[in-house]
This record gives structure tokens, sequence and C-alpha cells, in this order.
């Protein structure tokens, strides 16, 4: 990963953890489905690989991506698959499970693994191979309740997004349960969808995170006035 692409992961970590997860998007699709996305302020794009000609929509997407734009594949099952992204200047590998080869092959390459994770062994296994971020998966499913208990014997500092069921409607729940970030699939594109649809509901997503954002600022800013 070049040094702009790992400043604007890092600022996108910091500031907009909102991965939006293209599954099923095509090469026809992708261009006005990524400039939606781009619009309304997204800064991480999955295009999981079972999805059709799924390296030819990364890319394409890869030879215009802006600088502050992080692109990548999910449902990265191969370790082989490292190689070829880190090629395509697409350093998001994104996986629904934990395989500690693939991590270690997209630590090697220099790669963001975004590591599928359930259960408190995984997640710690994945933590020490060298994950970037856990993905809490299916998050919905587990509930806020799994993952306070889960949260307490992780790496402190290791960013854990909430992925799978999670729309605008439930973000606060899992912001105020100290989530750090979100994976958005079919509420936000789904095939067939368009890119004007898309572009609207990432809009809302984006916005819903700048208002938990800023009321958890208030919130520690009155927390730290009243402690002064």
């Amino acid at each position: 990963m070049n040094e702009t692409r790992k400043f604007a992961l890092e600022q996108a970590m910091r500031e907009r953890p909102l991965v939006a997860i293209l599954r099923g998007i095509t090469p026809a699709e992708i261009d006005a489905a990524f400039d939606a996305l781009v619009a309304a302020d997204f800064k991480l794009i999955e295009i999981p690989l079972n999805s059709p000609q799924a390296w030819d929509s990364i890319a394409r997407i890869a030879k215009r991506c802006p600088d502050d734009v992080v692109i990548g594949a999910g449902t990265v099952l191969d370790a082989a698959h490292a190689e070829r992204l880190a090629a395509l200047d697409a350093p998001l590998l994104i996986t629904p499970n934990t395989d500690l080869e693939v991590i270690r092959a997209g630590v090697e390459h220099g790669l963001a693994p975004m590591i599928g994770c359930m259960t408190p062994s995984e997640a710690l296994a994945a933590a020490k191979a060298g994950a970037t971020a856990l993905k809490l998966f299916p998050a919905a499913r587990l509930g806020t309740g799994y993952f306070k208990d889960i949260s307490a014997i992780l790496p402190k500092g290791l960013p854990v997004l909430a992925v799978g069921g999670i729309d605008k409607s439930n973000m606060s729940e899992w912001h105020a349960f100290g989530a750090a970030g979100f994976g958005f699939g079919s509420n936000l594109y789904k095939p067939g969808r368009k890119a004007e649809e898309v572009g609207a509901i990432a809009a809302e997503l984006v916005a819903e995170w700048r208002r938990l954002t800023e009321v958890a600022r208030q919130a520690d800013h009155i927390e730290r006035e009243a402690d002064a």
C-alpha cells in the first residue's frame, strides 16, 4: 500500500469507517455506483469476489480511484488473491471468515486485512495474525449484547465493524455499544438497484454517522467539563 492510500485508509477509519459492500455488481454497473458512493462521501468500497467478473470491476475503478478513497475485495478466501489486489492498488482485503493464511498474505503484501469473525477465538487469532480491523458477522443476528461481551477481551484500539443486517435504523444502537464502524450490504446495494438510489441511501447513512459522532463528541465534552 502506497503512502497516499495508507493515509486515506487511516483517515477513513478515523472519520468515516463505513464500508459499501457491492455484492453482485457487474462491470457494466460499477462505474455509476462507484461515482454515486464517492459523491455521497463513502471512503471504503468493497467488491466481493463472488460477484460477476469481480476482478474486472475492481480493475475499472482502481484506474480512477480518488486519493481519499480506498477500494478492494470482499469474500477473499484464497491467500493468492493478496498479490493481485496489491498489483491493482486495491488494498482492502475483506473476508467473511478467519483464515490465518489469508491474513498473513495480506500483511505480507501491504494490504489492509479486515477479517470476519464471530467467536472470541476467531477474533483474537485474527488480531494476532495482523488484522487491520475485525468484522463482526453476522452482527444483527448476534446482537449488541453479544458484542458487548466479546469486546471485553478484544485488543484495545483494534476497530470492530458491525456487518450483516446493519442499516440506518440500528446504527445508533451499535454505535452506543462501541462499534467502530459498519459495513452495508443489500440495504445499500443489491443487483439491479439504480446508482441514483444507491447514492441516496449512501448519503443517508453518512448523515447518520455524522449525527452519531457529533452526539458522542458533545457527550464527551459535557463529561469532561463535569470532571473538571
